[in-house]
């Protein structure tokens, strides 16, 4: 194989711009936005002064190397940091320009508006599949005056799943591949109807097939919402991201070097760090 890797940041800037689809240009203050984030762990200081804007209808990839403080930071979005003991954050995450960290802010709320998908999946294994798709209403305590069975079939077929689990929807979840329990997952965001999906690594332990079938649901619902995925996957990032963010943590805490659009990102990055990650040269 050659080792030669000049020519990857072209490659993956021309997968970036193979795709068909103009990304949303909603104004500021109708979208998610980051505003000075700081996150620590106890004394550490993980992630330092991250500002980013993801607006409506955007997919942003968030890359860079194994402890820059990018799950840390994407768990900031929807105050997910804080279930760890000892963590800390300070500075302003908006939606729709109202701060999710404000005194008085129901949290529940706010994850119903701002879902996670994990890096393993994780569907209630003594449910079944359809009871896992509207799990999500019941443990909020929803009340849906629509037929469940439609919104059912609605959200198994945003996440691309309806297909194959439409005449097994009463087996458990247990029963489903890891692919197919991460649309699942994703089926379970969406019945809450959230205005940003956030994902983790979502495809990080599924083979090639599930990887390529969850980046055509994450491209299918990025018409309708605002998306932020963690990968360090430079082609799945080239393939599904209006955006990449780029983090490192260059002997202190993470911080964001650059953002931009991907194919700019993977073709002319304007930081040499970045260049050299792109490229492969480290990380």
């Amino acid at each position: 194989m050659s080792t030669d890797n000049s020519s990857q940041p072209n490659s993956l800037a021309g997968v970036a711009a193979a795709r068909q689809r103009v990304p949303g240009n909603a104004p500021l203050g109708s979208g998610l936005e980051a505003r000075g984030v700081h996150a620590w762990f106890g004394s550490h200081l993980a992630l330092a002064d991250v500002s980013l804007d993801f607006a409506a209808g955007t997919v942003t990839a968030l890359i860079g190397p194994s402890g820059c403080g990018k799950s840390t930071f994407i768990r900031t979005l929807n105050r997910m940091h804080e279930f760890i003991p000892s963590a800390a954050m300070a500075g302003e995450v908006l939606l729709d320009g109202k701060d999710i960290y404000a005194a008085g802010t129901d949290v529940t709320k706010v994850r119903l508006q701002i879902g996670m998908v994990f890096q393993k999946p994780n569907p209630f294994p003594s449910m079944t599949i359809g009871e896992n798709v509207l799990a999500g209403l019941k443990l909020a305590q929803i009340k849906y005056e629509g037929n469940k069975n439609d919104l059912l079939e609605e959200c198994l077929t945003r996440a691309g799943l309806w297909n194959e689990v439409k005449d097994r929807l009463g087996a458990h979840a247990g029963g489903l591949s890891g692919g197919q329990q991460q649309r699942l997952c994703i089926a379970r965001s969406l019945a809450v109807n959230p205005k940003v999906l956030l994902m983790d690594e979502p495809c990080s332990a599924l083979d090639p097939g599930s990887t390529l079938r969850i980046e055509d649901t994450i491209s299918q619902l990025s018409k309708t919402m605002t998306i932020v995925i963690v990968t360090h996957n430079m082609q799945q990032a080239a393939r599904v991201s209006d955006y990449t963010a780029f983090f490192l943590a260059d002997g202190g805490p993470g911080q964001m070097i650059e953002v931009g659009p991907t194919n700019e990102m993977f073709s002319r990055p304007k930081d040499e760090r970045t260049e050299n990650y792109v490229s492969g040269r480290f990380g």
